[in-house]
């Protein structure tokens, strides 16, 4: 029984050893250029709430 408990510390030991120190995947903020959805566009976003703010109706064929 203790050298199960044993290897259960040590392979918890490693796994966070290797979660800590190990390679790093590679983080969102590192894609530079590319294509960015209308909702994460600030420019979009801002001409969307300037356009709402002036009333235009768009597209709409209703107005």
């Amino acid at each position: 029984m203790l050298y199960l408990l044993a290897a259960v510390g040590a392979i918890t030991v490693g796994v966070l050893l290797w979660r800590a120190f190990g390679v790093q995947a590679a983080s969102v903020s590192s894609r530079q250029g590319g294509t960015i959805a209308p909702d994460d566009d600030p420019e979009f976003l801002r001409r969307l709430d300037e356009h709402r703010k002036r009333g235009d109706a768009g597209d709409d064929p209703k107005s």
